[in-house]
Formats: structure tokens, sequence, C-alpha cells
């Protein structure tokens, strides 16, 4: 992946624990930014088209966890 090189300026206390993530998982600082960055750029992500969610046959009724375990034991959707 090609990168490009950029500054920004940044809180002391957010450099300090920025330094003691990457140092407990040894990984560098550039990476724990770069993660941020990419987390606040999805996070503001604006879609081209709306989201296909899935939907789901039911009496809207809330279902008890049992229901659930024997749905999935058996395989089909709760009654």
């Amino acid at each position: 992946m090609s990168m490009k090189r950029t500054n920004v300026y940044a809180d002391p206390e957010d450099l300090a624990l920025i330094k003691e993530a990457a140092r407990r998982r040894n990984i560098s600082e550039a990476e724990i930014i770069r993660e941020g960055i990419h987390l606040a750029a999805m996070a503001n992500r604006v879609w081209d088209e709306p989201l296909d969610w899935p939907t789901f046959d039911g009496s809207g009724e809330p279902v008890a966890g049992e229901d659930v375990t024997r749905a999935v034991a058996d395989g089909s959707a709760p009654r």
C-alpha cells in the first residue's frame, strides 16, 4: 500500500497514550496513529448507496434465550 506523509498536531497526553499502547502491543506508534486515522475516515465515510440490511420475519415479540438456543440447535426459526 502506498502511503503519503503528513504532519499533525496532537495533545501530549494522547501521544503518551499512543506511546504506551505501541509498547504494550509491540508495534510502532505510527501504526497506532494509522489505525486511528483509518477509524476516523471510516466513521465519517458517506456511502453512495444505502446499506442492504437483512430483514427477518417474525412477530416483533421478544424471544427468550432458550428459544434462540433451540432454534440454533434445530436449524429453524423460533415459534
